[in-house]
């Protein structure tokens, strides 16, 4: 959320197994005849305004089914290196470029605003996210990301430790959970929880360290050693190793489903076990209650109204006419002299063909096999093994703030107790307003589900169904803790990502294509987050780092 955003709460049948989240029946009315929804507001219905925003898959299936012109040949500009795709690995690639002293690069992306899924918003004069939303305070392994926030003066020495600008650190109450009817501090359910489901808490956190001394579990593992141990957790689903090892309890395992719908888009039926593990072992651990760092449980985070668009604004500033958006890229061919690149350009209605002595591809990997000729043996298996999860981002316009229920007050990261969605966040919460007034929330759900099936199904409906559907379920899901919301919501838009993010299933991280696909092939070198089988900021900033130096490293 670079995934689209961050532990399980979806409704649970008699045997204890996660179910699949649907529209119910009064998600699916009957539109109305304007295409608006009716909310009811002071006695009588209202319609909502709203809609669909962001990425235009409407470009991406014009180039998939072949329906955009192609540029003559004698036709071609010349750049030194081009690259494919301007979300957090393509401008950290240029970023690197220009530090190393080239200028003549271009980025080619398809959408009209470069961040990938660190994109941003606004409504009502409001910030917010339209996809990642929060970067959490680098670790030690993390030095690419770590050297850039100095850099911009998010983080500075001092007296020999880092300090963070606190106008970027979330502002408490980071995280709340509604449970047994009110709102308690954190995410990992605790209100009602048996004594039975605090022992498993406890055993799980003590194995979590035991696996973090024994095996180097690292972020971003793009620079980790990949080891024996770790493979051989790969090579299983999450759910299935947690039965093996005794963790039957449904609030654990429906905390870590939600973790991993969370990171990765899917459940823990789909991702691996070593993905399960590594959203823990890799950054703050498991901290159960009663012990001494329980309140460690999270670590610092760094946010901004608009998410992780606050990040991508300031990698892409200076870039000028370096960056081309409206790019849609239909073919590239690699040759012994140069990579040709024809696409078409959005803004100016036309076909264009470039000519570059290197190419960094930044864009999903089926992608990537889609547009190289020829494409390389180790992309086009790397390819055929990846799923990527369909997301949805509501963002929520209101009119004041909402009603509090008992427990803890509002807090920036809002989730509740067995549902289906990931929660959502208050764009304002970092606001230094005295009092609270309007205000956006963001409303995030993955759409991965159980099985490949379940998953096919889900981005069938994102993209079939009207807007107007998901908006209700939305609604309905937010009014059962926030009854007062619907006459105090304004606006409504929604993005839907058909492949967000890259799932870590097993066996995915440990495929020997991934590894070939880390060197270059040729002119064309590889730099995107699916590069380490999931999608996070760090991941991403890392391979485009790594693969605009060793582009440089060949010019000297």
């Amino acid at each position: 959320m670079t995934h689209p955003r961050s532990a399980s709460r979806r409704p649970r049948d008699a045997a204890g197994d996660v179910t699949l989240p649907v529209l119910n029946r009064r998600s699916l009315f009957a539109l109305s005849a304007a295409g608006t929804l009716g909310l009811a507001g002071c006695g009588r219905e209202r319609p909502l305004q709203g809609g669909w925003v962001g990425a235009s898959h409407e470009r991406g299936h014009a180039w998939r089914d072949g329906r955009l012109p192609r540029a003559d040949a004698g036709s071609a500009r010349h750049v030194d290196v081009a690259i494919v795709g301007a979300g957090v690995a393509g401008l950290s690639a240029a970023r690197a470029l220009r530090r190393a002293g080239i200028e003549d690069l271009r980025l080619f992306e398809l959408e009209d605003h470069a961040g990938g899924n660190s994109r941003g918003h606004r409504m009502g004069g409001m910030a917010c996210p339209l996809g990642a939303h929060y970067l959490p305070t680098p670790g030690p392994h993390a030095q690419a990301v770590s050297e850039w926030l100095f850099e911009i003066g998010v983080a500075r020495h001092e007296l020999g430790r880092t300090v963070y600008d606190e106008r970027h650190l979330c502002h408490a109450p980071q995280e709340r959970l509604f449970i047994g009817g009110q709102w308690q501090e954190g995410l990992l359910p605790l209100s009602g929880a048996s004594a039975d489901t605090l022992a498993q808490y406890r055993r799980f956190a003590r194995t979590v360290r035991e696996l973090q001394a024994a095996h180097p579990f690292r972020l971003p593992t793009a620079l980790a050693p990949w080891t024996p141990g770790l493979a051989a957790l790969d090579a299983e689903p999450f759910g299935q190793w947690l039965q093996s090892q005794g963790f039957g309890d449904p609030w654990l395992r429906g905390y870590l489903d939600y973790c991993c719908r969370d990171d990765y888009g899917a459940g823990l039926e789909q991702v691996s076990a070593w993905a399960g593990l590594h959203y823990f072992a890799s950054r703050h651990g498991f901290h159960a209650p009663g012990e001494d760092d329980a309140q460690a449980e999270r670590d610092a985070v760094l946010t901004w109204p608009q998410g992780n668009a606050w990040l991508t604004e300031r990698l892409a500033a200076g870039l000028g006419e370096r960056l081309q958006t409206g790019a849609v890229l239909t073919r590239v061919s690699p040759a012994r002299e140069a990579v040709t690149l024809e696409l078409w350009n959005a803004t100016r209605q036309q076909p264009e063909r470039w000519l570059a002595k290197q190419v960094v591809m930044c864009v999903p990997l089926f992608i990537a096999a889609r547009l190289v000729d020829a494409p390389p043996a180790a992309l086009r298996h790397a390819a055929a093994g990846l799923r990527y999860a369909p997301w949805l981002v509501s963002n929520l316009q209101l009119a004041e703030p909402l009603l509090d229920r008992l427990g803890v007050p509002p807090a920036w990261d809002n989730v509740v107790h067995g549902s289906a969605t990931l929660g959502y966040v208050d764009a304002q919460h970092q606001s230094l307003r005295p009092v609270r007034g309007a205000t956006v929330l963001t409303h995030y759900w993955a759409l991965g589900g159980r099985s490949p099936e379940e998953l096919k199904a889900q981005r069938q409906r994102l993209l079939a169904e009207p807007w107007q559907r998901w908006a209700r379920a939305v609604i309905d899901e937010l009014s059962l803790v926030h009854p007062d919301l619907p006459r105090k919501l304004e606006r409504i838009d929604l993005m839907r990502y058909g492949h967000a993010m890259s799932i870590p299933v097993p066996g995915q991280r440990s495929h020997a294509a991934l590894a070939a696909l880390a060197r270059p092939q040729g002119r064309l070198h590889f730099a995107h987050a699916d590069l380490s089988g999931y999608s996070v900021f760090e991941e991403a900033f890392t391979w485009g780092a790594v693969a605009g130096a060793r582009v440089a490293a060949g010019w000297r």
